[in-house]
């Protein structure tokens, strides 16, 4: 039966062979596109496996405390491993713009880390396992509801979007009608300009024949009355 310092070397070299992995799988992502589903799902998956390998390496430090005593040299050579294998853990999160991996009582809550580690206290290799298992199924659940949240937040979105251009259209028509009717109101106010210079030349007209009118038969009158006078 393998000891428990065989069982953490395992448990540490799976845990490098998976971030060999991520880090292929980041390389791969030259070749998609800049965007699209395809490339969204590459990323996911990334990013999942990045989240199981930081459960791992949890277990891992709490699998270190547990390890036969062994002299201090090896259990700070096996610290150092750990530390270098989660710093980089660190460094391809911050490729995929998980910034808040690094600190995972920010990204979970002040509470579940310490619980996590808790719940590994008395437990042997194939209990940490099974809770591992258990722990991955939580989060995964906890990534539909996420999923679901961003979805329905998408919907609102695009339904939003959706009422301002409706109300960016109506205000264009809006704008036009304005635009129609004052041209149609200057065009009325020109002609009704020009209908009122014409009223006022035909009103001077009129009085200038009323007054010729007037002098020609006061001019009669006064003919006459020097006739038979």
């Amino acid at each position: 039966m393998a000891s428990s310092s065989d069982s953490w070397m395992k448990e540490y070299n799976e845990a490098v062979k998976l971030a060999d992995d991520i880090t292929g799988m980041i390389s791969e992502r030259s070749s998609f596109p800049a965007s699209g589903p395809e490339t969204q799902r590459h990323a996911s998956a990334i990013r999942r496996k990045i989240t199981i390998l930081g459960t791992r390496l949890d277990s891992l430090q709490s699998l270190l405390s547990k390890v036969p005593a062994k002299t201090e040299k090896e259990m700070n050579r096996r610290k150092d491993m750990l530390s270098n294998l989660r710093t980089k853990v660190n460094q391809m999160a911050s490729t995929l713009n998980m910034s808040n991996f690094a600190n995972r009582d920010s990204l979970f809550g002040p509470e579940i880390k310490s619980d996590a580690m808790s719940r590994t206290v008395g437990l042997d290799n194939s209990g940490l396992v099974g809770l591992q298992r258990q722990i991955m199924k939580e989060q995964d659940d906890g990534l539909e509801k996420l999923e679901e949240t961003v979805i329905s937040t998408k919907h609102i979105a695009l339904a939003v979007n959706e009422e301002l251009n409706l109300h960016t259209r109506l205000i264009d028509d809006l704008d036009q009608h304005v635009d129609v009717t004052d041209f149609r109101l200057r065009r009325v106010q020109k002609n009704l300009a020009v209908l009122n210079k014409r009223t006022k030349g035909g009103c001077s007209c009129l009085c200038m024949l009323l007054s010729v009118i007037g002098i020609v038969g006061l001019v009669v009158v006064i003919w006459l009355l020097v006739k038979y006078l």
